[in-house]
């Protein structure tokens, strides 16, 4: 079923206030269901604001796991809680806690239907069938707002179910201990410690009612605690009852890593005096900031997938810091971030380096700089950096150290507020450091991973020299000239792995040896297999460092071409393929990132009308204003990112290099409003729809020759211009 949203009209009715000229055009319900054959977006619908350590939103299953890793698919017809943390668009589940629900018994569920849910950025309402009860929920940073409204009559009742997770056993994942306390006539708080994918998490939280509490009934699985004020365990939950009346009951709740006098003091610094319309307001106008930081001219549907994308780039990451500054430290010890600064979690970097990072870096680089100097100070408590960062834990999940390029790509663009210095101590230390699928001695010893020794090993070559190519350019940035000709040369590892016979970088054993047999289309996973989620097709492209050598190493560009061209109509597929592997044109995969330069490619050997081909395809077939809108998991944004800069004409094929590769608009004029007061114009005017070939490119009127645009030149502001023809 499509979704509908609540639009201008709807929510001033709702809300009392008017929508503003951006947020009208988010479907929060994008990528919230599945395109046949392909992933759930896992993208979720409920309430947050920009960077936001909440994410308050229904889990439409009693405990999410691998398919609806957000909490909630649009397929499902039940709620089971509102939970105030999640991740966006991610492969994997976790977080999902402090779980309420409003009722009139003892129900710990209710059904739902599309046509009785509205959302839209910051704001989330659903009617819960059997009790007829409206909840509606919104939030601040740190604080997630409810607002329960009860049939006349019927008695007033809260589940707080501190037990309620993604589901245990995944990823070892168990509640090692947890309590619930009523600490005012209004408010109760507690925590839990829970392990997972991120491992031992510290939640807490604190929650206060509009109302005073009437009676509480504390339980730790089926012991049930009557009178009790406090009560420990491992599967806590509390039925909390207020006293009859026609008023909705409305809660917020602060959360915190640190403690629960933080987050009472993040409720009261955030949501103190404040009525649930004015922090529902409060996070749309938020919205409506970071949104216009690009106007468009498209038409409506046009408008939706792009707002939506940029709205779904900016959900993570997420602030980790409490309002006075604290929050928990790798070592879990409490720290204290700079005056001026946040720290952040939820780094996706495997996916997010090559364009959510970049595209922040654009648009928001004060966000930027927190988010890297985040990762170095996880750096010099960890002892290196982050690979996937959660809860201020390192999960290690996927490969190579995409840290490194988010960081370097931000030094190297100049953005304020990052010591370059302290930035390259981190990044040289993670590429010289061991560490999970990055063992670096055999790197330096062989000048490959063998896959004897080190699986995903042609995966795993191919993207740390990308990471070494990133040092390298530090070094050389700050003179030190050694250590970049060293970084430089383990940049170019990856010739030792191409095999010219089969045409493709392709496995070795530790001794040298070529491994057989060699199957191309064959699919890897996560480990076993030469190849991570996906296979040597899909990796071939990956030497963005120089594509000019790729070519070389291909035969030059005539064949470079050609091989791109079986690569986009080749459809024959093994037998088994990877769940991550969808949105296929030939062997192209859209849905996972490891594709996702590839059609810009055609530009480095004189073809601009194929990569606008293919880019045009991408864009108009892959991305819809529906609940299957797209065609893999958003993995943090890296899906939605990728479809802003692509609709803009431009995207970072190396998004360390300082440069963006051009290709071609999916709007016909935008403005981008950059931070330092500058705007970039984009015209890409068409006399029909079929006129999708950029014939040429200008800047200020300029001849973009290579299609290429420097980030020095679009910081300085101008008129990017695309002469389209048919």
């Amino acid at each position: 079923m499509k979704k509908t949203i609540l639009l201008a009209a709807a929510v001033a009715a709702a809300m009392g206030a008017s929508a503003g000229d951006y947020t009208k055009y988010v479907n929060p319900m994008i990528g919230t269901g599945a395109i046949e054959g392909g992933l759930y977006g896992n993208s979720y619908p409920g309430a947050t604001v920009p960077f936001g350590m909440v994410q308050l939103s229904p889990d439409t299953q009693p405990a999410p796991d691998w398919y609806d890793c957000s909490g909630y698919r649009d397929i499902d017809a039940d709620v089971h809680g509102f939970t105030h943390t999640r991740l966006s668009g991610t492969g994997a589940c976790d977080l999902i806690d402090v779980c309420f629900f409003p009722t009139s018994s003892d129900r710990a569920w209710g059904r739902f239907t599309h046509d009785r849910e509205e959302a839209r950025p910051g704001y989330y309402a659903v009617d819960l069938q059997e009790e007829n009860i409206k909840a509606e929920l919104t939030a601040t940073k740190r604080v997630g707002v409810h607002r329960y409204t009860y049939p006349a009559g019927a008695a007033r009742r809260v589940r707080l179910d501190m037990d309620h997770s993604a589901v245990k056993g995944s990823w070892d994942r168990k509640i090692i201990n947890a309590q619930i306390r009523q600490v005012a006539p209004n408010a109760v708080e507690g925590y839990r410690v829970i392990t997972g994918w991120a491992k031992l998490r510290k939640v807490y939280f604190y929650a206060e009612f509009s109302e005073p509490i009437e009676s509480i009934d504390l339980s730790d699985g089926g012991r049930h605690e009557p009178g009790a004020d406090v009560i420990n365990g491992r599967e806590l939950r509390a039925m909390i009852d207020f006293a009859k009346s026609d008023k909705p009951l409305e809660v917020k709740v602060g959360i915190s890593g640190v403690s629960c006098e933080n987050a009472k003091e993040n409720l009261e610094a955030e949501a103190a005096g404040k009525s649930f319309d004015m922090i529902a307001q409060e996070a749309d106008a938020a919205w409506e900031k970071q949104l216009s930081a690009v106007d468009i001219d498209a038409d409506d549907d046009t408008k939706t997938v792009f707002y939506t994308a940029l709205y779904h780039a900016l959900i993570q990451p997420n602030v980790f810091n409490d309002v006075n500054g604290q929050y928990m430290a790798p070592d879990y010890t409490v720290a204290t971030v700079p005056a001026g600064e946040n720290q952040y979690t939820t780094f996706s970097l495997w996916d997010t380096y090559r364009a959510t990072h970049p595209l922040y870096t654009l648009l928001a680089p004060k966000e930027n700089a927190d988010f890297v100097n985040s990762m170095i100070r996880h750096c010099e408590v960890y002892g290196y950096l982050p690979i996937w960062h959660l809860w201020g834990q390192d999960n290690y999940c996927m490969i190579g150290n995409h840290a490194i390029p988010v960081i370097v790509d931000a030094v190297l663009k100049g953005t304020p507020g990052i010591d370059a210095e302290r930035a390259y101590d981190a990044v040289k230390r993670s590429a010289t450091v061991s560490h999970p699928n990055s063992p670096y001695k055999v790197w330096e010893e062989k000048g490959y991973m063998p896959e004897n020794v080190q699986t995903q090993s042609v995966s795993i070559s191919l993207e740390m020299a990308f990471d070494d190519w990133c040092v390298a350019q530090l070094a050389k940035a700050l003179g030190k000239e050694a250590d970049y000709e060293h970084f430089m040369r383990r940049a170019y590892n990856i010739d030792n792995l191409y095999d010219a016979e089969c045409g493709f970088f392709a496995p070795k054993d530790d001794k040298g040896e070529w491994i057989r047999p060699f199957d191309p289309l064959k699919h890897g996973a996560n480990g076993g297999n030469p190849f991570t989620e996906g296979n040597a097709w899909q990796y071939y492209w990956y030497v963005p460092q120089d594509i000019d050598h790729l070519i070389e190493l291909t035969g030059g560009k005539k064949a470079f071409e050609a091989k791109l061209d079986e690569f986009f109509t080749l459809d024959e597929q093994p037998e088994e393929m990877n769940g991550n592997v969808s949105g296929l044109i030939g062997q192209y995969a859209h849905g996972n990132e490891p594709s996702h330069h590839a059609a810009y490619l055609y530009n480095y050997v004189g073809r601009p009308d194929k990569s606008a081909k293919y880019l045009s395809k991408i864009m108009t077939e892959m991305y819809t204003n529906n609940s299957s809108g797209l065609v893999g998991n958003d993995d943090c944004g890296q899906m939605s990112a990728w479809y802003v800069f692509s609709a803009l004409g431009f995207y970072p094929v190396n998004p360390a290099s300082g440069e963006y590769d051009l290709g071609v608009p999916a709007v016909e004029h935008a403005v981008v409003h950059l931070p330092n007061g500058n705007t970039l114009e984009v015209k890409a005017p068409r006399k029909r729809a079929d006129y999708t070939n950029p014939k040429e490119v200008r800047f200020n009127g300029k001849l973009l020759k290579d299609r290429k645009i420097s980030h020095k030149d679009i910081l300085a502001g101008g008129t990017l211009e695309f002469k389209m023809s048919k």
